[in-house]
């Protein structure tokens, strides 16, 4: 099979296409023919090095495609079974093996692209707006990089549970584009603090989703009214430098927290629900998928440095 392969931590150019041998499934897994595969930041923190992960290794956590094989003891999967995953390393690949137990049933009214595009970030979106902070009608909410795939559906999604949203973009095209998925109000980086008082009135706002970070770490503190939270869901711009959590109570008894889609996804009755309601809010019509570009396999060096480069709006996929 066609597959990329990661040698050596560092820039796009690690990520070089190789064949490989075709996958067996083991006990407890599945051999799924991979329609699609979803470029998240994740991707850039395990090639870098950022996190940890042996070498060499075919990286990508997230993808979607139909179930060629299926290993002993799995129960209530078939061949030609539709399914998605969103934490299984191997997905830059034409084929993919994937526990069981992370596997999700994409259901009939979901394509297998918008299903690789939508599940990490989408039950990202999910446990942000249900679980670190429930997002009430009424809520205003500060979102970063509202053009970009997370914050289009963050947007979208504190839209639907009757929030105002305020976002953030770097250019007069991405602010548009984050206005057309329901921002209120989008502003640029510089002084965004400042005009966030301002929208609210000097109160500030319940929650701020930063995945930017350090660029914007300190007005996202300088965002939230009293007893705020700001949820810091990843590090795009670069991590937060150690702080004095003295600042959260001289703030207003403020909440920080950095959560990570794997513990909010602990249980496969958690994954099963947040899965479903994802995939029912494309069904709906609720949730509208922005695919921003699609590459060939091959290309995936290219989709890395777009995404870092922040040339892109929306999500990235690879195409098999």
């Amino acid at each position: 099979m066609r597959a990329i392969v990661v040698s050596a931590s560092g820039g796009p150019e690690v990520l070089v296409p190789g064949e490989r041998p075709d996958p067996v499934p083991g006990p407890g897994e599945l051999l799924v023919d991979v329609a699609a595969s979803g470029v998240n930041f994740i991707d850039v923190y395990f090639r870098t090095g950022a996190y940890a992960q042996p070498l060499p290794y075919v990286p990508g956590v997230e993808g979607a495609g139909t179930v060629a094989a299926v290993g002993e003891g799995v129960a209530g999967v078939a061949v030609g079974d539709r399914v998605a995953w969103a934490n299984v390393q191997g997905s830059y690949a034409e084929k993919a093996v994937v526990p069981a137990d992370e596997a999700v049933p994409v259901p009939d009214a979901v394509g297998l692209d918008d299903a690789a595009a939508a599940l990490l970030q989408g039950m990202t979106a999910h446990y942000l707006t249900r679980s670190v902070h429930e997002v009430k009608p009424g809520d205003t909410v500060l979102v970063h990089a509202a053009a970009g795939g997370m914050g289009l559906l963050l947007t979208q999604v504190c839209k639907a549970a009757g929030a105002r949203v305020i976002g953030t973009a770097s250019t007069p095209g991405k602010m548009r584009t984050a206005r057309d998925a329901g921002a209120d109000e989008v502003l640029g980086y510089d002084g965004f603090a400042d005009r966030v008082r301002e929208l609210t009135g000097g109160e500030g706002v319940a929650v701020v989703y930063d995945g930017v970070g350090a660029p914007t770490f300190d007005g996202s503190l300088a965002s939230l009214r009293r007893r705020g939270v700001l949820a810091l869901y990843g590090a795009a711009g670069g991590k937060v430098p150690p702080f004095d959590p003295q600042r959260l109570n001289a703030a207003g008894s403020l909440f920080l927290t950095r959560p990570t889609l794997v513990h909010y996804t602990a249980t496969r009755e958690e994954l099963l629900e947040r899965a479903a309601d994802v995939y029912g809010w494309i069904a709906s019509g609720t949730l509208e998928l922005r695919i921003g570009k699609r590459y060939d396999l091959a290309d995936a060096a290219s989709a890395h440095a777009d995404l870092e480069a922040r040339r892109t709006t929306g999500k990235l996929l690879l195409i098999p």
